[in-house]
C-alpha cells in the first residue's frame, strides 16, 4: 500500500512539474512576443533607422526603456506613433517590453 501511495505522490510531482514547466515556457514566449512587436519599427537589433525617426534602444537600460514607454503613454513625451503605440498597452505589459529589450 505505500508503495502505491508513493508511487501516486511520484507521478502527481511529476504532473505538477511539466504544468509548471508548460506555464513558464508559455510565460516566455508570450514575454517574447510583446518585445518582438518592437522589431517592426526599430529592428531585430534594436538599432532603429534614426534618420527615420525610429532611434536606436538596444542601448537604454530595462529602467531607462520603462521610463520612456511609460512617458509616451502618459503623454508627457510626445512621437509620431509610440505614443498611440504605447497606450495599448497595460502598465505590466510595458515592464514586460522594456525587461525583455533593455540592457540589463
Amino acid at each position: 500500500m505505500k508503495s502505491v501511495f508513493a508511487a501516486g505522490i511520484f507521478f502527481s510531482l511529476s504532473a505538477l512539474t511539466s504544468i509548471s514547466q508548460a506555464q513558464s515556457d508559455t510565460t516566455k514566449l508570450y514575454h517574447r512576443g510583446l518585445a518582438a512587436t518592437c522589431a517592426n519599427c526599430h529592428g531585430t537589433d534594436g538599432k532603429g533607422v534614426v534618420d527615420g525617426g525610429m532611434p536606436l534602444i538596444n542601448n537604454l537600460t530595462s529602467e531607462q526603456m520603462l521610463t520612456q514607454l511609460k512617458a509616451f503613454k502618459s503623454g508627457a513625451r510626445e512621437g509620431t506613433i509610440m505614443p498611440q503605440l504605447a497606450k495599448g498597452y497595460s502598465d505590466e505589459q510595458l515592464e514586460i517590453i522594456a525587461n525583455q529589450l533593455g540592457q540589463k
